[in-house]
């Protein structure tokens, strides 16, 4: 049986209905939901970040953790990441936070919730969204080999504590909310050093840079 058809999820589906019912916004759209999946294949994986939960404000969760649409102003702990890029690899600031061109390299931006009431942060943890993506995490873990895991505070590395060290790259620090990001996200050096693991395994490493924003193709 595949999780999506385990009981848990039939709950969760069967909550976000009634939520939906009772006249509240969801986010992100019901389309979205799953599009870090969808925009990061299983086999063709090699960076997971892991992040906690939707953007709750208006406009801002697609579907990838951390990212938002073309458009859409870039959030503190994005800029935050910018700011470690740019520290660890010189590139220059994005004018955007979309951050599909990672994605479809294979960056899997997975939140561990996967679903937000508007304007209400954290406020589906705990519905069995956690339970699928510890899932999404296991089956990365024991059936992939050589990947890199980005943990970044002390949520995620919780999430990620039985990833297996040997097999994979995991690597640690702060979360880059901005609560939090001068004390070691900033100066971690995560992003060259998961490049370095990948070229190492004779992987093609990840082009951090973003192209501008009127550069980007249709989404």
């Amino acid at each position: 049986m595949s999780e999506f058809e385990a009981p848990y999820m039939q709950a969760l589906r069967e909550f976000l209905v009634a939520e939906k019912h009772a006249g509240k916004t969801i986010f992100p759209a019901s389309a979205n939901i799953f599009a870090a999946l969808d925009a990061t294949p299983f086999d063709q994986v090699k960076v997971v970040v892991l992040g906690q939960d939707p953007y709750h404000r208006p406009g801002q969760a697609h579907g990838l953790s951390f990212s938002v649409l073309p458009g859409v102003a870039i959030p503190p702990s994005l800029d935050n990441i910018y700011a470690e890029i740019r520290r660890d690899l010189g590139l220059a600031r994005p004018d955007h936070g979309w951050l599909m061109p990672w994605a479809k390299q294979g960056v899997l931006l997975l939140n561990a919730v996967l679903t937000v009431e508007r304007g209400l942060a954290c406020s589906h943890q705990g519905k069995g969204w956690e339970r699928f993506t510890d899932a999404v995490v296991a089956r990365l873990n024991e059936e992939r080999e050589g990947l890199v895991f980005l943990l970044w505070g002390s949520y995620a590395q919780a999430k990620g504590k039985a990833i297996d060290g040997r097999r994979h790259k995991v690597l640690k620090a702060p979360h880059p909310s901005p609560l939090s990001a001068y004390r070691g996200f900033i100066g971690s050096g995560h992003f060259s050093a998961a490049n370095a693991y990948l070229a190492a395994r004779a992987v093609t490493p990840i082009d951090w840079s973003l192209p501008p924003r009127a550069a980007l193709t249709q989404i």
